[in-house]
């Protein structure tokens, strides 16, 4: 077999496992402390998925202006078995990081996170894509 061959199975092997991964795709926070929500698109980065900040909305739902689309929101997130997933989020809100844990449970996340024994409910974010 030749060396493409051989890259091009690997390729196809590779995007068949992304493509797999129920994680993927965009997805509408809980609203913050002031009502303003935004989609936050899943994606491979590396090894493990990371979340952008895509879209950002008031709290009527309306798309607003926002620095902070394009930002990084989850970063080193990894599957741990059962719908589960640990990495790190960050709340622009409070401009913190934390250890996150992701429930996935059909088109909905429970999200959480906590730094120095301090956790915080992220809510429930819903699949919008």
């Amino acid at each position: 077999m030749g060396k493409f061959t051989m890259a091009a199975l690997i390729l196809m092997a590779t995007a068949g496992t992304s493509l797999a991964e129920p994680l993927l795709g965009t997805w509408r926070t809980a609203p913050q402390d002031d009502g303003t929500m935004g989609h936050v698109r899943i994606a491979p980065c590396g090894a493990a998925l990371c979340g952008t900040l895509v879209v950002s909305l008031d709290p009527a739902g309306k798309e607003v202006a926002n620095p902070e689309n394009g930002m990084l929101i989850l970063t080193e997130t990894r599957a741990t078995g059962g719908g589960e997933y640990r990495g790190k989020i960050y709340a622009p809100d409070r401009d913190q990081t934390y250890a996150s844990r992701l429930l996935l449970e059909g088109d909905s996340l429970k999200v959480s996170g906590c730094v120095l024994g301090i956790c915080r409910d992220g809510g429930r974010w819903r699949r919008v894509e």
